[in-house]
């Protein structure tokens, strides 16, 4: 594991945060106001830090009810296969634990090669047997 500690934190990253990680593994470039929108209209946030340097961080969106969503599980490139992961998703989980309540649909998009990451939680390629495929539109 980590020689330094790592802090969780239930907090929006900062905007320029944000958009540094997500540029930084890859995700392309963010609009500002778009992405501070985003932040603000999340229904969850975890955020790892190690000496106050944003490392990883995930979030939820959604309507709080019937759907919700994971989004922007994220880790430096430079920290991954550390368990900062694990540590989002496994605190991702707990608030839909108590937020989703029976009957709700929990859904989320894996960079292609880790969806076994997700697996473990329980989250389900499509198309399966009962799903058929999951399909986006890009703006």
């Amino acid at each position: 594991m980590l020689d330094d500690k790592l802090i969780v934190e239930f907090n929006a990253p900062t905007l320029e945060e944000y958009i540094f990680l997500r540029e930084k593994v890859g995700w392309g470039e963010l609009d500002e106001q778009m992405a501070s929108v985003s932040l603000h209209n999340s229904l969850f946030h975890v955020v790892i830090r190690q000496k106050q340097r944003l490392v990883g961080m995930g979030r939820v969106i959604g309507d709080g009810g019937l759907f919700f969503y994971v989004q922007d599980v994220v880790v430096s490139p430079d920290l991954q296969g550390q368990g900062i992961g694990t540590l989002i998703m496994d605190n991702i989980e707990g608030y839909l634990a108590g937020a989703a309540k029976k009957g709700a649909t929990v859904g989320l998009f894996s960079v292609k090669g880790r969806e076994s990451f997700y697996n473990r939680y329980n989250y389900r390629d499509r198309p399966n047997a009962v799903l058929g495929c999951g399909m986006c539109k890009f703006i």
